[in-house]
């Protein structure tokens, strides 16, 4: 299968599925012209890095994904350890959001948002110390 195909497969853009290439997360055969050759692997891999990356895994987690899924010897235990470290960093960044959310709700409510010059927004920006 070629890129073009592979590409409306999986739903992943061909450039991303290069790029998987580039850096070593999948390794289609060439044809003789040259051009990518997908097998079925190779798809179920692409599928499984979208599927990955749409729950905002890093390149660096898939990369351990990948060659969990492929060591039969793995522990289930080794697999939990990637999956709850990145729900950490979600959590973390969730609450960072919420904290950005509150902060400007606060300053989007004290602005007047009317024909005066004065405005708590851009006092705030402006600050040096919060």
């Amino acid at each position: 299968m070629n890129i073009k195909d592979a590409a409306l497969r999986t739903g992943l853009p061909p450039k991303t599925i290069r790029y998987y290439e580039d850096i070593g997360l999948v390794a289609p055969a060439r044809r003789d012209n040259g051009y990518r050759d997908y097998s079925d692997t190779d798809m179920h891999t692409l599928a499984f890095l979208g599927r990955a990356r749409s729950l905002g895994f890093s390149i660096e987690d898939c990369r351990a994904l990948l060659a969990l899924y492929d060591d039969r010897q793995r522990t289930s235990a080794e697999v939990r350890e990637i999956a709850r470290d990145h729900l950490q960093r979600i959590e973390t960044k969730i609450a960072e959001l919420e904290a950005m959310r509150e902060t400007l709700s606060g300053l989007v409510e004290a602005c007047h948002g009317d024909t005066r010059p004065d405005c708590p927004i851009l006092s705030d920006l402006a600050s040096d110390i919060h």
